[in-house]
């Protein structure tokens, strides 16, 4: 492969590349491979920073080493405000989060937000929560359980007023060289006034990086006009993302039709009613912008489908998929469903590692929807039958930023039936993630002439080697993709085979992270 100026210029055999490129500078790559960069379709930087930086408590196997965690960084940071996230109470012994009394007891007087691993409820030491005395009257209140819907939103905005600028731009930085370590060059922030805030989303767009921030709002509107405002307002590709219909199942706040299984008297909640959610879709098609929504349970994807399908029946199906609407996780999808979404070309950005996660015959779905339910999540293979183009991100800090993870779990699907093929999955964390953000002309996300130069270079072991150079404009890389060289087309994924590690990560020709220069 020969790249010029960022970009693509040539691939053929290494004998043609001797005489086509003679004062090229040439990389041996010793054994690794080279594959087009990876794009994760749903993340949020400063949060999945804070927790690289902070207090991360996903490795929490009780609620006593929860404890433990929260007091061991309490002790060793005087913070301002004393932020973490991850802790699961789903895989504990205890199957219970911790109660406002337990954290103050290893907190003390210090205020303190610990995220669930979803971010769809969060512990707050009183030292927080008096801070916010009107969440007492909010929704999804609790004196001494987790807060959740409103109550949390108004908590988790008071928590981020107490970050430092300081913390808040080394996580920026942190969260998005850990991107480029893991070969992403661009990711999808989902961001909102409930999720990081205005201030938050506006210091991530005035970052410098390598990596490619593409930025969703998720923000209702009814209009037309209040549409193109909010975009011009925040600079923002779309009003999509984390636009919450609903919440999520850990949580119990994603909306169901039927009562959750471990709580018979809740079917979660609904932020969004059928109204707003046309509305939304109705003002946002008008105006040639990408609207979309989270929703995760069946109740909150039927109310979405049917809006979708008015909105259809108002302007066409071409106004509808010329505007790339996309559904951010979308869990719990049925068969005709997914017919519609896929003629109407709406794009599904999904998260496969939730299956790893929380899938099979004793993990947290069948716990909160009982093994009938649970064994119908996250049908990737329902969905690419039917034409719905994908898009695999993490949703970072909630699963790994890692997007081999995420192409091992599409392809390691827990439920027969549901997995996708490793190339169907490798194309969703690469050129159907670039789709999803907007670019669609068909050769971003490969390694073809005219493409941009987006890769990352393989290995499945620990060698180091030096940064390529360049000279002349022009640098050639060299892999065999001969099968007697036994370089596969991807590489193996099989449970316990070592993940490929990234050693160099290439956007538009320059080097984002290169392991020989750290």
């Amino acid at each position: 492969m020969a790249v010029r100026d960022g970009t693509v210029a040539w691939l053929g055999s290494d004998d043609v590349a001797r005489a086509q490129f003679p004062d090229a500078e040439t990389v041996q790559l010793g054994g690794g491979f080279v594959a087009p960069a990876f794009v994760d379709s749903h993340v949020h930087v400063t949060a999945t920073g804070l927790c690289i930086t902070g207090l991360d408590l996903r490795s929490a196997t009780s609620l006593g080493h929860c404890l433990r965690l929260v007091a061991d960084y309490a002790g060793a940071h005087d913070v301002p405000i004393i932020w973490g996230h991850g802790w699961d109470e789903s895989a504990w012994p205890e199957r219970r989060a911790l109660s406002t009394a337990e954290l103050d007891a290893v907190v003390g007087g210090r205020p303190a937000y610990l995220a669930r691993i979803d971010v769809h409820s969060a512990l707050a030491s009183s030292a927080l929560r008096h801070q916010v005395p009107q969440c007492a009257a909010a929704s999804g209140f609790d004196e001494q359980r987790p807060l959740s819907a409103d109550a949390h939103h108004l908590v988790r905005a008071q928590a981020r007023g107490l970050l430092t600028a300081e913390q808040r731009a080394g996580a920026r930085t942190a969260a998005l060289d850990a991107a480029a370590a893991a070969g992403i060059v661009a990711v999808h922030e989902c961001a909102g006034p409930d999720i990081g805030g205005l201030d938050d989303w506006q210091e991530l767009r005035s970052t410098r990086h390598g990596v490619d921030v593409t930025g969703y709002w998720g923000e209702a509107v009814r209009s037309v006009a209040r549409a193109r405002e909010l975009l011009e307002a925040t600079g923002a590709s779309g009003l999509a993302g984390d636009l919450f219909v609903d919440g999520a199942l850990g949580s119990r706040t994603a909306w169901l039709s039927a009562p959750y299984s471990d709580a018979s008297d809740r079917c979660g909640n609904c932020y969004l009613d059928a109204d707003a959610i046309t509305a939304h879709l109705l003002a946002c098609t008008e105006a040639g912008v990408t609207a979309g929504f989270h929703v995760i349970g069946d109740a909150a994807v039927s109310t979405v489908v049917d809006a979708l399908e008015h909105v259809v029946e108002r302007v066409g199906v071409p106004a509808v998929a010329a505007c790339g609407h996309r559904l951010e996780h979308l869990e719990m999808v049925d068969a005709d469903q997914a017919a519609k979404l896929g003629a109407w070309g709406v794009n599904a950005s999904m998260q496969p590692n939730f299956d790893a996660l929380w899938g099979g015959a004793a993990g947290m779905y069948a716990q909160r929807l009982g093994p009938d339910r649970a064994q119908r999540l996250n049908p990737l293979a329902l969905l690419a039958s039917q034409g719905v183009p994908l898009a695999f991100g993490s949703d970072t800090p909630v699963t790994s930023i890692n997007p081999w993870e995420t192409v091992r779990a599409a392809i390691r699907h827990q439920t027969v039936g549901s997995a996708v093929s490793a190339r169907a999955a490798f194309s969703a964390a690469t050129r159907g993630a670039w789709r999803a953000g907007g670019i669609r002309d068909g050769v971003t996300g490969t390694l073809v002439p005219g493409a941009m130069a987006s890769y990352a270079v393989w290995e499945p072991g620990d060698l180091e080697v030096s940064a390529p150079s360049q000279r002349d404009g022009v640098s050639v890389a060299r892999w065999s993709t001969d099968p007697r060289s036994r370089v596969p087309a991807l590489p193996r994924l099989d449970p316990g085979d070592p993940l490929p590690v990234c050693r160099q990560t290439v956007h538009r020709g320059a080097v984002l992270f290169s392991r020989a220069h750290g």
